[in-house]
């Protein structure tokens, strides 16, 4: 497969803070590529460097052989992007939406109606071409602005967060057209996201902490370099307990949501039943499975994408609180 994101050296400066650090990277076509990490880790921030929406101040990227800075419109044509937030007008119909879309990228006038029925048969909107917008449910407006990126046959689909905000459900409804449309039409996936789940789909997965890529692979190697099988143990008295794992095994333990603790061991099952029967501080609840993606990200940051995701949201809460009073 040939390259079709180049990138590097990508820096993004503003003032005094560096939100991108020197990303270096390169997508293969046809990959679905994954940007996992929390709220502020730079995601957005690079996917609209490469987008063209903002300047790097530093560093290269090319999009299907075309300079992101130098070449803006070729890049332009050679992508689609789906943001976070809805940016579809909601008076207007589903038609009439991709229809102003057809028409800001140059698609001939003879073959718009046959282009708008194509992308909506994909995520299955064709009864829905003359309705207003505004009636839509969240994963209805979601699965129309995928249409509406899929128009001009891009090269590259960017989806930065593309189920932020829609329930498991709907959610997984969503994948499926977009798991479907890869296989349909060819296209490379970029995605952003801090779902586990949504990760796990991806090809490969390059994790961003705090402007920098900290690991790329794909997801079983990633999860392969955390080792062994995760323990998950509440006690009476977590603190003891903390310190009484690393003595005992020598292995590191962290702090993780809901009042429990977590560590790495060999042959977790064997290793559970001898734990019950020893362990001194009484022990509330025990849980083993295998490592996730969201514990790479804690052994390579000692920190949960989970409690990054949360603390993001109580900070937005307590600025809207702030500015109401």
């Amino acid at each position: 497969m040939s390259n079709i994101i180049e990138v590097s050296g990508l820096k993004k400066r503003y003032k005094d803070f560096e939100a991108v650090k020197g990303v270096d990277l390169i997508v293969k076509e046809g990959e679905i590529f994954g940007f996992l990490g929390p709220n502020g880790a730079g995601k957005s921030t690079t996917i609209n460097m490469l987008s063209t929406i903002i300047k790097p101040s530093e560093g290269t990227a090319k999009i299907n052989g075309y300079d992101n800075v130098n070449e803006k419109n070729k890049v332009r044509a050679s992508i689609g992007l789906i943001f976070q937030e809805s940016t579809l007008d909601e008076k207007l119909t589903a038609n009439e939406n991709l229809m102003l879309h057809c028409k800001f990228y140059g698609i001939e006038r003879k073959i718009r109606d046959e282009r708008i029925q194509e992308v909506l048969q994909v995520v299955d909107l064709t009864e829905k071409r003359s309705n207003i917008v505004e009636t839509f449910s969240g994963g209805m407006k979601r699965r129309l602005e995928i249409a509406r990126g899929l128009l001009h046959y891009p090269k590259v689909l960017f989806l930065d967060e593309p189920t932020v905000g829609l329930d498991p459900q709907t959610r997984a409804h969503v994948w499926e057209y977009i798991l479907k449309l890869k296989e349909k039409a060819g296209i490379t996936i970029f995605l952003t996201t801090h779902y586990m789940d949504e990760a796990e789909i991806c090809d490969r997965v390059a994790v961003m902490d705090h402007g920098k890529l900290i690991a790329l692979d794909t997801p079983e190697k990633l999860k392969s370099k955390v080792g062994g099988d995760i323990v998950e143990v509440s006690t009476e008295d977590n603190s003891a307990a903390k310190t009484l794992i690393k003595e005992n095994y020598q292995t590191e333990v962290n702090d993780i949501e809901n009042d429990h603790l977590s560590f790495r061991v060999n042959k977790g099952s064997e290793f559970l039943v001898d734990f019950i029967k020893q362990f001194d501080i009484p022990i509330k609840s025990v849980n083993l499975r295998r490592p996730t993606l969201n514990d790479v990200f804690l052994h390579l940051t000692g920190r949960e994408i989970r409690d990054e995701t949360v603390s993001q949201k109580d900070l937005m809460r307590k600025n809207m609180q702030r500015r109401a009073h």
